[in-house]
């Protein structure tokens, strides 16, 4: 087993209490944090008392940087990747970090910890059996596709949503689902004005198209389908004995 040198490291959501012990230490270790914004990073990692290099590792750059970054992960510098809030690589950059390292056998390790959909999915109260997690649907081209290929699902859906997105997405969601479906609006996740709105999309749209306007990152929760009613047996035999019956009829015909 490699040794590690590229630590995921979950960052709070919110209330920078949910941070946990093992992430102070590992923040506190590396050499290197890669962050998606050095800004919001960097008042985290000043209100935990450390002080770090901070490279930034975006959306934007990290085509860029992952071969810059392989070279000195190589050399054996150990390094930590965060994200604004959450786990990053989680509809956030990392993904090709990760796997660029595992292709060079280069060791990584991701630590648990704050995701903003889990606390969304259980206050939800749909159940958190079976989900499926869409992350953030496509802006503009595939949208619609995507949200077809979703009408037949039975699990719970979970999507990350913007704020000034959430009315149009509640609207196309309730063409494609019905009006009726039930979803959940979780916004400002363990903050001071965390809130959570459970109802029918219909009656969620009235309430946030009425509002002048919506704060915080989204997380939108959608009770799944209905199963397929089953047939019954006695259908089902019928069906079977029509179809025997044609059969016998279309071999009589030679």
């Amino acid at each position: 087993m490699p040794d590690t040198v590229l630590y995921l490291v979950p960052t709070p959501i919110g209330n920078l209490e949910d941070i946990t012990l093992r992430a102070i230490r590992i923040l506190g270790e590396v050499s290197t944090v890669l962050a998606e914004d050095t800004r919001v990073s960097g008042r985290l990692l000043q209100h935990l008392n450390l002080k770090k290099p901070l490279l930034a590792y975006h959306l934007h750059n990290e085509h860029q940087q992952v071969p810059r970054l392989l070279e000195r992960l190589a050399q054996g510098e150990v390094m930590a990747l965060v994200s604004d809030a959450g786990t990053p690589g989680i509809s956030d950059p990392g993904f090709l970090l990760v796997r660029e390292c595992f292709s060079r056998g280069l060791g990584v390790e991701c630590l648990p910890g704050a995701t903003a959909f889990v606390p969304a999915l259980l206050k939800s109260g749909f159940g958190a059996e079976r989900f499926t997690f869409e992350g953030f649907l496509p802006v503009k081209k595939g949208r619609q596709t995507r949200l077809r290929e979703l009408i037949t699902e039975q699990r719970t859906m979970i999507f990350y949503e913007s704020p000034h997105r959430i009315v149009k997405t509640l609207e196309q969601l309730a063409e494609v689902f019905g009006a009726g479906r039930r979803a959940s609006v979780s916004r400002e996740l363990t903050k001071l004005f965390e809130e959570t709105v459970t109802g029918t999309l219909a009656s969620l749209l009235a309430d946030f198209g009425a509002r002048a306007t919506i704060k915080g990152e989204i997380v939108l929760v959608v009770e799944g389908g209905p199963a397929p009613a089953r047939e019954s047996k006695a259908n089902r035999y019928s069906q079977r004995e029509e179809q025997e019956r044609e059969s016998d009829d279309f071999e009589g015909e030679d």
